[in-house]
Order: C-alpha cells, then sequence, then structure tokens
C-alpha cells in the first residue's frame, strides 16, 4: 500500500500526481491540492484502489460535485477503483490554501487571501471592525475599495484598485 500525504510529495505515483493537479472547476489556476479541498489521498498499488477525501471550501459550493466526478475520472483512467469521501469537519479555512495556489492567484490577478486569517482554535472567532487592505494583484497598490461583496462565484469579491482603476477579484478569507 501507498500512503501519499502533503507531507510526503516525492512518493507520488502518477494516479496520485494527476488527482492533486485537478484544477478547481470555478478557479482553474489552482488545483484542488493548492486549495486545500483535497484532505486524503491513498493509493493501495495491490488492490489498484485509490481513497480520496475532499472538504468543500463551503457546504453549498456547486464545484464539489465536478470535482468528484473528476477525481473518478482520473482514478479509473489509471486502471484504479476509486472512493471519494466528502468531509466537512473541520470545515475548510483559506489557511489550508499553498503559498504556490496564492502566487498562482495573485499572477492570474486575483487577490489571494492572507495566511493566518483564517485560523481556528475551536474557541470563539474574533470580530474585528477594522477595514483590511487588500492589495491590487496588477499594481500592488492598497488603495482598494471593495465594488461587491461577491465577485465571479460566492468565494470572491468584487474590489478595483483606486491606483491603476484596474478592477479585479479578492479570494475571501475564511
Amino acid at each position: 500500500m501507498t500512503v501519499v500525504t502533503e507531507a510526503e510529495p516525492l512518493l507520488r505515483s502518477a494516479v496520485a500526481q494527476a488527482i492533486s493537479d485537478i484544477p478547481d472547476p470555478e478557479v482553474p489556476v489552482v488545483t484542488i491540492d493548492d486549495l486545500g479541498i483535497l484532505r486524503h489521498l491513498e493509493v493501495d498499488e495491490a488492490a489498484h484502489r485509490v481513497s480520496v477525501a475532499i472538504t468543500p471550501t463551503y457546504s453549498g459550493c456547486p464545484a464539489m460535485e465536478a470535482i468528484e466526478h473528476r477525481i473518478v475520472h482520473e482514478a479509473q483512467r489509471h486502471g484504479y477503483a476509486c472512493s471519494v469521501e466528502t468531509r466537512l469537519s473541520p470545515a475548510w479555512t483559506t489557511d489550508w490554501m499553498s503559498e504556490r495556489g496564492r502566487s498562482r492567484l495573485r499572477e492570474f490577478g486575483i487577490a489571494p487571501p492572507e495566511p493566518g486569517v483564517g485560523t481556528r482554535d475551536g474557541g470563539p472567532v474574533a470580530v474585528s471592525l477594522q477595514v483590511r487592505q487588500v492589495a491590487c494583484p496588477q499594481c500592488g497598490s492598497t488603495d482598494t475599495e471593495e465594488l461587491a461583496r461577491f465577485g465571479s462565484t460566492a468565494c470572491k469579491a468584487l474590489r478595483r484598485c483606486l491606483a491603476c482603476r484596474e478592477p479585479f477579484d479578492q479570494f475571501k478569507e475564511i
């Protein structure tokens, strides 16, 4: 049995790599591994079985069904049977997003979530009245404003840079 986790990327088999590299259907510049949606991936080479656990970015995420179908497709394409479990607990947080994922979002013109904002310790959630400064992914200016709480998808807000005047999506912190 081959167990593949984020901590052991060098041990990844072709099927594990293909599943890890599945692009998010709503934000295709990042993979499900980059987003932290892929929580567990186990490859049983002897039985030709793959077990995968995924956590949605939120409970109503419409992309989860497409992601599950794509995982099963990639496993079957490599000759493996596949089971996919959807885990709702612990809830997904933007802190599970990789630095590579944040970088790819920025390169694509989407302001990534700041690391550490979604950290949960099981206790009360701190609330702040401070307005968060969001850097424009085009020019880097933090002189930006929110135009709409929802952008092209529910997980993004629509913003505009007041310095370069370019509109952009902001991936919301959770």
